[in-house]
C-alpha cells in the first residue's frame, strides 16, 4: 500500500490546484513522496502553477522600514490576528527592526541577545510581550540591506518587501516613486529571482526536464518537444524573474524595460541587485481552532 494519508492528498491538492483523484494517483505513483508527486502532476500538465507555496497560516505582522539608511524587513508571528492590531506589539516589532538596523545580528538567535531601545534584550522584550498579551510569539526571520534601499508594506503587515538598488540617481526626483513601483511589483507578483542569471542552473535543467516530459506526453516527437521547451522556458522566466515579468502598471513592457526607461529619464544608471519578500505565515501551519467550540467549552 502506498505510504500516504488522506491529509497528504488534501495537502497536495491545495498546493497544486489539481483534482483529488489526480493527486491520489500522483502520490501512488511516487510512493507518497510529495515533491515527486507534484512533479508527476506537472509532467502530466495537471498542476496549476510552477511554484508550490506552503499554506499561509501563522498570524502576526511583517514590518519593513529604512532606519538611518539601512533597510530592514522582519516577521514576528503570534497565535491570532488580534495581536497584529495591538499597539504595544507593533511598537515592539518596530523597535526590533531598529535594533536589527543598528546591530546587524547574524541570525535570529544572535538578535535575541541584542539590546532594544529601552535597554532590555530582544529576547527579554519578547518574553515580556508574551506575558502581557497572553499569546505565544516568535521572531521568525529578518533581512537587512545597506545602500540604496526601499521598503514597502502591503495589507497592514501581511506582506513586506525590501529592494536594493545600485544607482547614481537615488537622490533625484522620481526615483522614490520608481523604487516603490518595483517594490509593489514584487509584493503583487512574487518573483523568486532578480533576473535569468540569478536562477540556479540545476533549477533551469529541472524545469526543462519537466517541460520536455509535458510536451512528450502531449504526443509531440522528441525533437519537436525540445524546440517547444525553448519557448516554454522563456515563459518560466517571465513567471519567476522580476526583470522579465510584465510590469503590472503597463503590461506592454517588462520590469527590466521600466528600469531602463527610468534610468534614461533620470540621466543615470539603475540596477536592481537584490530583493526580499516576506509574506506573513507563509509555509507555517495554521491553528485549526473553532472559536465557537472554544467559547462553548468555556461556559460548560
Amino acid at each position: 500500500m502506498a505510504a500516504f494519508t488522506a491529509k497528504d492528498v488534501q495537502a497536495l491538492r491545495e498546493s497544486t490546484g489539481c483534482g483529488m483523484m489526480d493527486c491520489k494517483k500522483a502520490l501512488t505513483e511516487s510512493n507518497g513522496d510529495m515533491e515527486k508527486a507534484a512533479e508527476f502532476l506537472r509532467e502530466k500538465g495537471l498542476a496549476a502553477a510552477a511554484k508550490k507555496a506552503g499554506r499561509i497560516a501563522a498570524e502576526g505582522v511583517v514590518h519593513a522600514a529604512v532606519e538611518d539608511g539601512v533597510g530592514v524587513v522582519v516577521e514576528v508571528n503570534s497565535e491570532t490576528d488580534f495581536v497584529a492590531k495591538n499597539a504595544d506589539f507593533l511598537a515592539f516589532v518596530a523597535d526590533v527592526g531598529k535594533t536589527i538596523a543598528k546591530e546587524n545580528p547574524a541570525d535570529v538567535e544572535a538578535l535575541g541577545e541584542m539590546k532594544l531601545s529601552g535597554g532590555a534584550s530582544v529576547a527579554d522584550g519578547l518574553r515580556d510581550k508574551i506575558l502581557v498579551i497572553g499569546e505565544n510569539m516568535k521572531i521568525r526571520r529578518f533581512a537587512r540591506y545597506e545602500g540604496d534601499v526601499v521598503t514597502y508594506v502591503h495589507g497592514g503587515g501581511r506582506i513586506g518587501v525590501m529592494v536594493k538598488f545600485d544607482t547614481d540617481v537615488a537622490a533625484k526626483d522620481g526615483f522614490a516613486t520608481f523604487a516603490k513601483d518595483v517594490a509593489m511589483q514584487i509584493a503583487a507578483v512574487s518573483p523568486l529571482y532578480v533576473g535569468k542569471e540569478n536562477v540556479p542552473a540545476d533549477t533551469v535543467e529541472k524545469e526543462k526536464e519537466i517541460l520536455t516530459t509535458q510536451a512528450v506526453n502531449e504526443g509531440k516527437p522528441q525533437n519537436i518537444a525540445e524546440k517547444m521547451v525553448q519557448g516554454r522556458i522563456q515563459k518560466f522566466y517571465k513567471e519567476v524573474c522580476l526583470l522579465d515579468q510584465p510590469y503590472v502598471k503597463n503590461g506592454d513592457i517588462s520590469v527590466g524595460q521600466y528600469v531602463a526607461d527610468t534610468a534614461k529619464e533620470l540621466g543615470g544608471s539603475i540596477k536592481v541587485t537584490d530583493f526580499v519578500r516576506f509574506e506573513k505565515g507563509e509555509g507555517l501551519e495554521k491553528r485549526a481552532d473553532n472559536f465557537a467550540d472554544e467559547v462553548a467549552g468555556m461556559i460548560k
